[in-house]
């Protein structure tokens, strides 16, 4: 079974962090094993509907001083159609993307700096301003 390391942010700002096996952008839910959970506690049932996005880390403590760059590398080869998120809160992300829809609830995108801490993050359509190609 794969186990996933995922933030997940609200729309209302709050934040939980754990692993996830049952994540699919196609239901509206999913389970969360807290990340400081005891072992065989119980899971947390998320509604992607309340959420602004989940974030696929590659650790949970990341680096808080770090600043993920919003330029693409110029050798480095691409996968998919540049895309820039302006999330309701004001949070910019700036990455690539092989399913954006207008109207779809959600889509992956894979952030253009390949240093973050972020390998991918589903977001939440309702939860932004403005989706642009770039």
């Amino acid at each position: 079974m794969i186990q996933n390391k995922i933030v997940v942010r609200y729309q209302d700002g709050r934040l939980r962090k754990g692993i996830t096996n049952d994540f699919s952008p196609n239901k509206d839910l999913f389970h969360l094993e807290s990340a400081d959970a005891l072992p065989g506690g119980k899971s947390l049932e998320l509604h992607t509907t309340e959420l602004k996005a989940v974030f696929f880390v590659r650790d949970f403590a990341g680096n808080p001083r770090y600043t993920d760059n919003k330029e693409f590398d110029p050798i480095k080869s691409l996968l998919g159609r540049k895309i820039k998120v302006v999330f309701k809160d004001g949070e910019l992300m700036v990455g690539t993307t092989h399913g954006y829809q207008k109207d779809r609830p959600g889509f992956f995108i894979v952030p253009a700096d390949n240093q973050s801490n972020i390998e991918r993050c589903f977001v939440v359509a309702s939860a932004t301003r403005q989706v642009s190609f770039i």
